[in-house]
């Protein structure tokens, strides 16, 4: 059937199994024939088990005030161009609100939700990386 070598303390062994059924063993080593009982079967699974984090369990999330907050963030590292609002300034959905220069082109920032311009946090020429906050919207 199978055949090993073992090096035990120095000592070569030539290992045989001549016959295996359930947990009894027909070997030979060195050319001396044994039986011999095994007290477990040993299994082992070619297809590896994964282990995963237990999830965390994330807190409600705490009402805001009447007044939700909607940030305009940059979506890739880049350079502002120009800053179409200002402050107080009432914009809809899908309004430019900057331009900005990211990766050699010139990328709109839209407006996410309609509202009112509540802080600008850039200035044209500034540098941003992404997820930068660029602008609140009330």
């Amino acid at each position: 059937m199978k055949q090993f070598k073992f090096k035990i303390r120095g000592n070569n062994y030539n290992v045989e199994i001549l016959e295996f059924e359930k947990n009894i063993a027909k070997i030979e080593v060195n050319g001396t024939p044994y039986t011999v009982e095994l007290e477990n079967e040993i299994k082992t699974s070619k297809t590896p088990t994964l282990v995963r984090k237990k999830p965390k369990i994330s807190e409600p999330e705490k009402p805001q005030k009447a007044a939700k907050l909607s940030q305009i963030k940059a979506p890739l590292p880049g350079n502002i161009l120009e800053i179409k609002v200002k402050a107080g300034d009432t914009v809809k959905k899908g309004d430019t609100l900057l331009i900005m220069e990211a990766m050699k082109m010139e990328n709109n920032i839209l407006a996410d939700t309609d509202g009112t311009v509540e802080k600008i946090y850039v200035n044209n020429g500034d540098s941003v990386l992404q997820n930068d906050l660029l602008i609140e919207l009330n």
